[in-house]
């Protein structure tokens, strides 16, 4: 069972998320789509969910997939983005993101959202 999903489609971002989560002992499913996302999370319901919102793949889609499905559990979700986008935070905020911050913020603060996911 993954501790944390993360909708990324960046390769650089994901190799980096995947030595922190392997360095912190966490279970890290990656996706890069969707409809992944949506399988990966319905497969690890305890799961905690990190979102680049600026994949591709427009993760809030999901997101908003995620909650409106009424056997959805509560979940824990991050998302991140470039700190010029406030708008694009709002919209994140709106569809029920926990935690919204920009990819540098993301970035320091990753070792202690995967440890937090890993307690849940």
């Amino acid at each position: 069972m993954a501790d944390v999903i993360a909708l990324v489609d960046d390769l650089f971002f994901q190799s980096k998320l995947a030595e922190t989560a392997r360095l912190a002992g966490v279970e890290l499913k990656m996706t890069n789509s969707n409809d992944a996302l949506i399988l990966a999370a319905a497969e690890n319901p305890a799961a905690t969910l990190l979102l680049d919102l600026n994949a591709r793949a427009k993760p809030l889609d999901a997101l908003a997939a995620l909650r409106n499905h009424s056997a959805a559990p509560a979940r824990r979700v991050i998302a991140f983005l470039s700190h010029v986008q406030t708008e694009l935070a709002e919209q994140a905020r709106a569809a029920g993101c926990d935690e919204v911050m920009p990819r540098s913020k993301f970035t320091m603060e990753l070792p202690r959202i995967l440890r937090d996911a890993k307690g849940q």
